[in-house]
Protein backbone atom coordinates (compact mmCIF):
# COMPACT_ATOMS: atom_id res chain seq x y z
CA UNK A 1 0.00 0.00 0.00
CA UNK A 2 2.83 2.42 0.90
CA UNK A 3 4.63 1.93 -2.40
CA UNK A 4 1.39 2.49 -4.32
CA UNK A 5 0.80 5.75 -2.40
CA UNK A 6 4.28 7.00 -3.34
CA UNK A 7 3.76 6.02 -6.96
CA UNK A 8 0.42 7.79 -6.96
CA UNK A 9 2.13 11.09 -6.19
CA UNK A 10 4.63 10.73 -9.10
CA UNK A 11 2.31 11.87 -11.93
CA UNK A 12 1.21 14.84 -9.85
CA UNK A 13 4.85 15.84 -9.19
CA UNK A 14 5.69 15.60 -12.87
CA UNK A 15 2.72 17.78 -13.78
CA UNK A 16 3.69 20.38 -11.19
CA UNK A 17 7.31 20.38 -12.46
CA UNK A 18 6.17 20.87 -16.03
CA UNK A 19 3.99 23.79 -14.97
CA UNK A 20 6.91 25.42 -13.16
CA UNK A 21 9.19 24.97 -16.16
CA UNK A 22 6.63 25.87 -18.79
CA UNK A 23 5.74 29.22 -17.26
CA UNK A 24 9.16 30.93 -17.64
CA UNK A 25 9.81 29.14 -20.93
CA UNK A 26 6.50 30.42 -22.19
CA UNK A 27 7.47 33.95 -21.25
CA UNK A 28 10.86 33.43 -22.91
CA UNK A 29 9.25 32.09 -26.10
CA UNK A 30 7.09 35.20 -26.31
CA UNK A 31 10.18 37.40 -25.73
CA UNK A 32 12.22 35.57 -28.35
CA UNK A 33 9.61 36.07 -31.05
CA UNK A 34 8.35 39.54 -30.20
CA UNK A 35 9.98 42.88 -30.91
CA UNK A 36 10.68 45.70 -28.50
CA UNK A 37 8.83 48.31 -30.56
CA UNK A 38 6.80 46.65 -33.34
CA UNK A 39 6.71 48.62 -36.56
CA UNK A 40 9.57 50.96 -35.62
CA UNK A 41 11.85 51.63 -38.60
CA UNK A 42 14.28 53.83 -36.67
CA UNK A 43 17.75 52.55 -37.59
CA UNK A 44 20.45 52.12 -34.97
CA UNK A 45 24.11 51.62 -35.87
CA UNK A 46 25.70 49.29 -33.31
CA UNK A 47 29.41 48.51 -33.10
CA UNK A 48 30.56 45.20 -31.64
CA UNK A 49 34.22 45.08 -30.75
CA UNK A 50 36.60 42.22 -30.18
CA UNK A 51 36.54 40.91 -26.62
CA UNK A 52 33.18 42.41 -25.62
CA UNK A 53 31.15 40.27 -23.20
CA UNK A 54 27.44 39.34 -23.52
CA UNK A 55 26.75 41.79 -20.70
CA UNK A 56 28.54 44.62 -22.50
CA UNK A 57 26.83 43.89 -25.83
CA UNK A 58 23.40 43.67 -24.19
CA UNK A 59 24.05 46.95 -22.38
CA UNK A 60 24.91 48.69 -25.69
CA UNK A 61 21.76 47.32 -27.33
CA UNK A 62 19.66 48.46 -24.38
CA UNK A 63 21.17 51.95 -24.31
CA UNK A 64 20.42 52.28 -28.02
CA UNK A 65 16.80 51.20 -27.47
CA UNK A 66 17.16 48.10 -29.68
CA UNK A 67 16.06 45.79 -26.84
CA UNK A 68 13.98 46.45 -23.73
CA UNK A 69 15.46 43.90 -21.30
CA UNK A 70 19.20 43.16 -21.16
CA UNK A 71 18.83 40.19 -18.77
CA UNK A 72 16.27 38.43 -20.96
CA UNK A 73 18.40 39.12 -24.04
CA UNK A 74 21.46 37.58 -22.39
CA UNK A 75 19.39 34.55 -21.29
CA UNK A 76 17.99 34.15 -24.80
CA UNK A 77 21.49 34.13 -26.25
CA UNK A 78 22.63 31.45 -23.82
CA UNK A 79 19.62 29.18 -24.44
CA UNK A 80 19.97 29.33 -28.21
CA UNK A 81 23.78 29.22 -27.96
CA UNK A 82 24.47 32.35 -29.97
CA UNK A 83 26.97 34.25 -27.86
CA UNK A 84 29.99 32.38 -29.19
CA UNK A 85 28.84 33.10 -32.73
CA UNK A 86 28.86 36.89 -32.36
CA UNK A 87 31.14 38.54 -34.95
CA UNK A 88 32.97 41.82 -34.65
CA UNK A 89 31.42 44.46 -36.84
CA UNK A 90 29.20 47.47 -37.32
CA UNK A 91 25.53 46.51 -37.69
CA UNK A 92 22.29 48.24 -38.62
CA UNK A 93 19.43 47.26 -36.27
CA UNK A 94 15.93 48.52 -35.45
CA UNK A 95 13.71 48.30 -32.31
CA UNK A 96 11.16 46.39 -34.41
CA UNK A 97 13.47 43.37 -34.56
CA UNK A 98 12.86 40.44 -32.26
CA UNK A 99 15.83 39.20 -30.21
CA UNK A 100 16.14 36.27 -32.63
CA UNK A 101 16.38 38.70 -35.54
CA UNK A 102 18.97 40.76 -33.68
CA UNK A 103 21.07 37.64 -33.15
CA UNK A 104 20.69 36.73 -36.81
CA UNK A 105 22.25 40.06 -37.76
CA UNK A 106 25.07 40.27 -35.22
CA UNK A 107 26.18 36.68 -35.86
CA UNK A 108 26.10 37.06 -39.66
CA UNK A 109 29.37 38.96 -39.98
CA UNK A 110 27.70 41.06 -42.69
CA UNK A 111 28.38 44.44 -41.18
CA UNK A 112 28.18 47.96 -42.55
CA UNK A 113 31.05 48.74 -44.89
CA UNK A 114 32.47 52.21 -45.42
CA UNK A 115 34.45 52.66 -48.64
CA UNK A 116 37.98 54.04 -48.44
CA UNK A 117 40.00 54.54 -51.61
CA UNK A 118 43.78 54.43 -51.55
CA UNK A 119 44.80 56.32 -54.68
CA UNK A 120 47.95 55.61 -56.65
CA UNK A 121 50.82 57.56 -55.14
CA UNK A 122 49.10 58.44 -51.85
CA UNK A 123 51.41 58.12 -48.88
CA UNK A 124 50.58 56.70 -45.47
CA UNK A 125 50.02 60.18 -44.03
CA UNK A 126 47.32 60.90 -46.62
CA UNK A 127 45.75 57.48 -46.08
CA UNK A 128 45.69 58.12 -42.33
CA UNK A 129 43.92 61.42 -42.96
CA UNK A 130 41.31 59.70 -45.17
CA UNK A 131 40.66 57.01 -42.58
CA UNK A 132 40.25 59.64 -39.89
CA UNK A 133 37.83 61.66 -42.02
CA UNK A 134 35.70 58.53 -42.52
CA UNK A 135 35.67 57.83 -38.78
CA UNK A 136 37.56 54.57 -39.27
CA UNK A 137 40.72 55.45 -37.41
CA UNK A 138 42.74 58.20 -35.83
CA UNK A 139 45.71 59.57 -37.75
CA UNK A 140 48.22 58.97 -34.96
CA UNK A 141 47.15 55.40 -34.25
CA UNK A 142 47.20 54.33 -37.88
CA UNK A 143 50.67 55.84 -38.40
CA UNK A 144 51.82 54.15 -35.20
CA UNK A 145 50.79 50.77 -36.63
CA UNK A 146 52.51 51.54 -39.95
CA UNK A 147 55.77 52.25 -38.10
CA UNK A 148 55.58 49.44 -35.54
CA UNK A 149 58.41 46.94 -36.18
CA UNK A 150 56.70 44.24 -34.09
CA UNK A 151 53.48 44.55 -36.10
CA UNK A 152 55.37 44.56 -39.41
CA UNK A 153 57.19 41.38 -38.35
CA UNK A 154 53.93 39.76 -37.21
CA UNK A 155 52.50 40.04 -40.73
CA UNK A 156 54.84 37.24 -41.87
CA UNK A 157 54.67 38.56 -45.42
CA UNK A 158 58.11 40.11 -45.95
CA UNK A 159 60.56 37.38 -46.88
CA UNK A 160 63.97 38.94 -46.22
CA UNK A 161 64.57 42.37 -44.70
CA UNK A 162 61.70 44.04 -42.91
CA UNK A 163 60.88 47.60 -44.06
CA UNK A 164 61.01 50.30 -41.40
CA UNK A 165 57.43 51.34 -42.28
CA UNK A 166 54.55 49.99 -44.37
CA UNK A 167 54.89 52.88 -46.80
CA UNK A 168 54.73 51.47 -50.33
CA UNK A 169 52.86 48.34 -49.32
CA UNK A 170 49.43 49.86 -48.59
CA UNK A 171 48.17 48.79 -51.99
CA UNK A 172 46.04 51.28 -53.95
CA UNK A 173 42.44 50.10 -54.30
CA UNK A 174 38.98 50.69 -52.86
CA UNK A 175 38.45 48.90 -49.55
CA UNK A 176 35.36 48.47 -47.40
CA UNK A 177 35.94 48.74 -43.67
CA UNK A 178 33.74 49.08 -40.60
CA UNK A 179 34.47 51.06 -37.47
CA UNK A 180 34.91 47.96 -35.34
CA UNK A 181 38.09 47.02 -37.23
CA UNK A 182 41.38 47.86 -35.57
CA UNK A 183 44.12 49.88 -37.25
CA UNK A 184 46.12 46.69 -37.44
CA UNK A 185 43.27 44.93 -39.27
CA UNK A 186 43.01 47.77 -41.79
CA UNK A 187 46.75 47.90 -42.47
CA UNK A 188 46.91 44.09 -42.70
CA UNK A 189 44.25 43.99 -45.42
CA UNK A 190 46.08 46.61 -47.50
CA UNK A 191 49.44 44.86 -47.20
CA UNK A 192 47.86 41.48 -47.93
CA UNK A 193 46.44 42.94 -51.14
CA UNK A 194 49.94 44.03 -52.17
CA UNK A 195 51.33 40.53 -51.73
CA UNK A 196 48.42 39.10 -53.72
CA UNK A 197 49.66 41.29 -56.58
CA UNK A 198 53.42 40.68 -56.21
CA UNK A 199 54.50 37.47 -57.96
CA UNK A 200 57.66 35.31 -58.08
CA UNK A 201 58.09 36.45 -61.70
CA UNK A 202 58.24 40.05 -60.56
CA UNK A 203 60.76 39.13 -57.89
CA UNK A 204 62.92 37.46 -60.55
CA UNK A 205 62.66 40.51 -62.82
CA UNK A 206 63.70 42.78 -59.95
CA UNK A 207 66.82 40.67 -59.40
CA UNK A 208 67.68 40.90 -63.11
CA UNK A 209 67.69 44.68 -62.69
CA UNK A 210 69.96 44.41 -59.66
CA UNK A 211 67.23 45.38 -57.21
CA UNK A 212 65.11 43.62 -54.61
CA UNK A 213 61.39 44.01 -53.97
CA UNK A 214 61.89 46.99 -51.67
CA UNK A 215 64.07 48.74 -54.22
CA UNK A 216 61.52 48.27 -57.00
CA UNK A 217 58.65 49.55 -54.86
CA UNK A 218 60.75 52.53 -53.78
CA UNK A 219 61.57 53.34 -57.40
CA UNK A 220 57.94 52.79 -58.47
CA UNK A 221 56.75 55.24 -55.81
CA UNK A 222 59.03 57.94 -57.29
CA UNK A 223 57.86 57.18 -60.83
CA UNK A 224 54.26 57.43 -59.63
CA UNK A 225 54.88 60.91 -58.24
CA UNK A 226 56.87 62.18 -61.21
CA UNK A 227 54.30 61.70 -63.96
CA UNK A 228 50.58 61.25 -64.45
CA UNK A 229 51.01 60.44 -68.14
CA UNK A 230 50.71 56.66 -68.51
CA UNK A 231 52.70 56.60 -71.76
CA UNK A 232 55.69 58.19 -70.02
CA UNK A 233 56.09 55.90 -67.04
CA UNK A 234 58.49 53.46 -68.70
CA UNK A 235 60.60 56.39 -70.03
CA UNK A 236 60.70 58.08 -66.61
CA UNK A 237 61.73 54.68 -65.24
CA UNK A 238 64.55 54.46 -67.78
CA UNK A 239 65.92 57.84 -66.65
CA UNK A 240 66.18 56.69 -63.05
CA UNK A 241 67.60 53.28 -63.96
CA UNK A 242 70.20 55.00 -66.19
CA UNK A 243 71.17 57.36 -63.39
CA UNK A 244 71.46 54.50 -60.90
CA UNK A 245 73.79 52.65 -63.28
CA UNK A 246 75.98 55.73 -63.58
CA UNK A 247 75.87 56.25 -59.79
CA UNK A 248 74.21 59.62 -60.28
CA UNK A 249 71.91 61.01 -57.65
CA UNK A 250 68.27 60.74 -58.66
CA UNK A 251 67.56 64.36 -57.61
CA UNK A 252 63.79 63.90 -57.57
CA UNK A 253 61.80 66.73 -55.99
CA UNK A 254 59.03 64.43 -54.65
CA UNK A 255 61.60 62.66 -52.47
CA UNK A 256 62.59 66.01 -50.97
CA UNK A 257 58.94 66.74 -50.23
CA UNK A 258 58.44 63.36 -48.56
CA UNK A 259 61.53 63.83 -46.40
CA UNK A 260 59.94 66.91 -44.85
CA UNK A 261 56.29 65.85 -45.14
CA UNK A 262 55.20 66.67 -41.60
CA UNK A 263 56.25 70.31 -42.07
CA UNK A 264 55.64 70.61 -45.82
CA UNK A 265 53.49 73.67 -46.65
CA UNK A 266 53.11 73.29 -50.42
CA UNK A 267 56.49 74.64 -51.51
CA UNK A 268 60.10 73.56 -51.24
CA UNK A 269 63.02 75.95 -51.18
CA UNK A 270 66.62 75.73 -52.29
CA UNK A 271 67.81 75.05 -48.74
CA UNK A 272 65.44 72.04 -48.57
CA UNK A 273 67.31 70.40 -51.45
CA UNK A 274 70.50 70.24 -49.40
CA UNK A 275 68.83 68.89 -46.28
CA UNK A 276 70.32 65.57 -45.26
CA UNK A 277 67.77 62.87 -44.55
CA UNK A 278 67.22 59.30 -45.71
CA UNK A 279 64.69 60.28 -48.39
CA UNK A 280 66.04 63.43 -50.06
CA UNK A 281 67.68 62.17 -53.26
CA UNK A 282 69.56 65.43 -53.63
CA UNK A 283 71.65 64.29 -50.67
CA UNK A 284 71.21 60.50 -50.84
CA UNK A 285 73.55 58.96 -53.39
CA UNK A 286 71.20 56.18 -54.51
CA UNK A 287 67.61 55.19 -53.80
CA UNK A 288 66.02 56.67 -50.68
CA UNK A 289 65.52 54.53 -47.57
CA UNK A 290 62.11 53.42 -48.72
CA UNK A 291 59.05 54.32 -50.79
CA UNK A 292 57.67 57.86 -50.73
CA UNK A 293 54.10 56.72 -51.41
CA UNK A 294 52.11 53.69 -52.44
CA UNK A 295 52.54 53.00 -56.15
CA UNK A 296 49.88 51.42 -58.32
CA UNK A 297 50.23 48.44 -60.64
CA UNK A 298 51.30 50.49 -63.68
CA UNK A 299 54.08 52.32 -61.84
CA UNK A 300 55.40 49.03 -60.43
CA UNK A 301 55.37 47.50 -63.91
CA UNK A 302 57.25 50.54 -65.24
CA UNK A 303 59.88 50.15 -62.52
CA UNK A 304 60.27 46.49 -63.46
CA UNK A 305 60.27 47.09 -67.22
CA UNK A 306 61.98 50.39 -68.05
CA UNK A 307 62.17 51.52 -71.65
CA UNK A 308 65.58 51.41 -73.33
CA UNK A 309 66.63 55.05 -73.70
CA UNK A 310 69.80 57.16 -73.42
CA UNK A 311 68.03 59.77 -71.29
CA UNK A 312 69.38 61.07 -68.00
CA UNK A 313 67.18 64.16 -67.49
CA UNK A 314 63.61 65.33 -67.94
CA UNK A 315 61.75 68.60 -67.51
CA UNK A 316 58.04 69.31 -67.39
CA UNK A 317 56.14 70.67 -70.40
CA UNK A 318 53.70 72.06 -67.80
CA UNK A 319 50.89 69.92 -69.18
CA UNK A 320 51.66 66.62 -67.47
CA UNK A 321 54.22 65.47 -70.03
CA UNK A 322 58.00 65.94 -70.14
CA UNK A 323 60.94 66.82 -72.34
CA UNK A 324 63.66 64.17 -72.06
CA UNK A 325 67.37 64.88 -72.55
CA UNK A 326 70.61 62.92 -72.83
CA UNK A 327 73.04 65.59 -71.64
CA UNK A 328 73.04 68.40 -69.09
CA UNK A 329 73.40 70.91 -71.93
CA UNK A 330 70.24 69.62 -73.63
CA UNK A 331 68.48 69.58 -70.29
CA UNK A 332 69.43 73.18 -69.46
CA UNK A 333 68.09 74.35 -72.81
CA UNK A 334 64.83 72.51 -72.10
CA UNK A 335 64.64 74.12 -68.65
CA UNK A 336 65.19 77.55 -70.23
CA UNK A 337 62.41 76.90 -72.72
CA UNK A 338 59.76 75.20 -70.59
CA UNK A 339 60.38 76.50 -67.08
CA UNK A 340 62.20 79.83 -67.18
CA UNK A 341 60.13 81.27 -70.03
CA UNK A 342 56.93 82.54 -68.39
CA UNK A 343 55.00 82.40 -71.66
CA UNK A 344 55.52 78.63 -71.79
CA UNK A 345 53.96 78.33 -68.33
CA UNK A 346 51.02 80.70 -68.70
CA UNK A 347 47.64 79.06 -68.15
CA UNK A 348 49.22 75.67 -67.55
CA UNK A 349 49.66 73.48 -64.52
CA UNK A 350 53.20 73.88 -63.27
CA UNK A 351 55.37 73.97 -60.21
CA UNK A 352 57.82 76.83 -59.81
CA UNK A 353 61.42 75.96 -60.45
CA UNK A 354 63.50 75.90 -57.30
CA UNK A 355 66.75 77.15 -58.78
CA UNK A 356 67.21 80.53 -60.41
CA UNK A 357 69.51 79.52 -63.24
CA UNK A 358 69.53 76.63 -65.65
CA UNK A 359 73.16 75.89 -64.91
CA UNK A 360 72.33 74.81 -61.36
CA UNK A 361 69.34 72.77 -62.47
CA UNK A 362 70.65 69.32 -63.29
CA UNK A 363 67.99 67.30 -61.58
CA UNK A 364 66.34 64.21 -62.99
CA UNK A 365 62.98 65.82 -62.33
CA UNK A 366 61.82 69.29 -63.26
CA UNK A 367 58.12 69.11 -62.72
Amino acid sequence: MESRTKLGWLPIAIVLLLIVIAFPLGRLAIFMTSSHRPGSIEEKIIEIHKGETPHEISKVLLSNDVISDADNFMLTGRLIRQWRKIKVGEYKLTPSMSPLEVFDVITSGVSLARPITVREGENMYEIADDLTAKGLSSREKFLEVCRDPKFIASLNMFQVNLPTTLEGYLFPDTYYFNRALSNADIARQMVKHFFEFWTPEQEAQAQLLGLNQHGIITLASIIEKETGAAEERAIISSVFHNRLKKRMRLQSDPTTIYGMWERYKGKIHKKDLSEKNNYNTYSVSSLPEGPIGNPGKEAIQAALHPAETPYLFFVSHNDGTHQFSRTVEEHNRAVQKFQLDRKMREGKSWRDRLRKTASTNVSGSSK
